[in-house]
């Protein structure tokens, strides 16, 4: 009885051996032939990633250059993914950008169609081809294309800190972890907001004196290479300089996209003290002249005092009026106050042949003690500001109409 239990026991323990190999072996086939398809199948390229930079135009807002991000990704046209666009038909276009409210798009279209505009104005383009690992292309390439067509598009700009080489520096260091932060937050050249800005905008003097006037104490901050990218070509630069996670250079080539075919972009050079103070002195001397003949002096002081006052209650505006915030606590405020369209009234006077009243004479003391107290400042370099230049243009005049409005012995009185 036992022999033939043990022989049943065989013959199902057999059986039930048989029925699995029948039901599991076209799983297993299965899923062999899945991982010899796998092994067989290319791994999908990954993107190519660039950046391509644009030279300096000849239009006020061209000056600072311009870039963007291209994604080519195999077998398709290049793409352009660029954050500098704006739409002037917004409601209040004009308010929001006096204001510092400006809103910016990246947008994404054709290499091509991108360059169109810089190659019909003379500007030169040049493609620098990035060494990314495969995963941070993808990952750069996915989240650019999913940011175009999101409302994250729409980004608050800023001269210095959000702009179109701002937006694809920060791009560039998100899909490589932070690895390029990292590499030039602790370099600098001893650029500034201001020096850069005057550079660039040189070859417009009413830009760059613009700039050095609005300018207050934050725009004189030595940048890192980090922060200097504001400026697209020094971005480029620094580019040159980076390695990517890996260890190899970044840039992999660089290629001329578009000749310049216009002036080249401004070199640096030192600012010089003397223009300054040989105008500032010409200017108090033609007032220091002029007391001779009245209406020459009226018309003079009467210049100096309205655009003085003018240019004061402008600066004070991007102080308190706007969110320009590298224009904040100007020390050129002590330099051209509002109080000078208060001095207006003692120009009629002279130009009418009579002396003006002893309150004018206090007032032009406080705006040169102004001047003094803006010189003191620069001198202990408190919130120090790089502007001797106005100080020495200024200064002498504010005194030359000070002696000039004092009260003399014996003179008659204001009628």
């Amino acid at each position: 009885m036992s022999t033939c239990v043990r022989r049943f026991a065989w013959l199902l323990a057999g059986a039930v051996l048989a029925l699995a190999s029948i039901i599991f072996s076209p799983v297993q086939a299965a899923g062999l032939a899945a991982e010899r398809t796998a092994e067989a199948a290319p791994a999908q390229p990954a993107p190519r990633i660039g950046v391509v930079t644009m030279a300096p135009g000849e239009i006020f807002f061209e000056r600072f250059g311009h870039d963007a991000i291209v994604v080519a990704e195999p077998g398709l046209e290049p793409v352009s993914y660029n954050f500098g666009f704006f739409d002037p038909s917004e409601p209040d276009f004009v308010g929001n950008f006096a204001r510092g409210r400006m809103m910016y798009w990246l947008v994404a279209l054709p290499l091509a169609e991108d360059l169109r505009q810089y190659q019909q104005a003379g500007r030169g383009a040049t493609l620098q081809w990035l060494d990314l690992p495969p995963d941070q292309a993808r990952s750069l390439a996915e989240a650019l294309a999913t940011r175009a067509n999101s409302p994250e598009a729409r980004y608050r700009y800023d001269y210095y800190q959000a702009n179109c080489a701002t937006m694809v520096r920060d791009a560039l260091d998100q899909a490589m972890g932070g690895h390029l932060q990292a590499q030039l937050a602790g370099r600098s050249a001893g650029n500034t907001w201001r020096s850069e800005s005057i550079r660039l905008a040189r070859p417009s003097p009413w830009m760059w004196l613009g700039f050095d006037l609005a300018l207050g104490p934050a725009a004189d901050r030595p940048l890192s290479r980090w922060e200097e990218a504001f400026v697209p070509m020094r971005l480029a630069d620094s580019l040159r300089l980076a390695s990517n996670s890996e260890g190899r250079a970044l840039v992999a080539e660089e290629i001329e996209l578009l000749p310049h075919r216009l002036p080249p972009e401004p070199a640096e050079r030192p600012r010089q003290l003397w223009p300054w103070l040989l105008f500032g002195l010409g200017l108090a001397g033609a007032l220091w002249l002029s007391q001779r003949r009245h209406r020459l002096q009226a018309l003079l002081a009467a210049g100096f005092w309205t655009s003085s006052g003018l240019l004061g209650t402008l600066l004070t505006l991007l102080w308190l009026a706007t969110e320009h915030t590298a224009g904040w606590t100007n020390h050129n405020l002590l330099l051209c106050s509002p109080l000078a369209l208060g001095l207006l009234p003692a120009a009629r006077r002279w130009w009418q042949g009579r002396q003006p009243a002893s309150g004018f004479f206090w007032l032009s003391l406080l705006l040169l003690a102004g001047s003094l107290f803006a010189l003191l400042l620069y001198g202990l370099q408190v919130r120090g500001q790089a502007h001797l230049g106005w100080i020495v243009l200024l200064t002498p005049a504010h005194a030359v109409l000070a002696w000039q409005l004092r009260r003399r012995p014996g003179q008659a009185g204001a009628r």
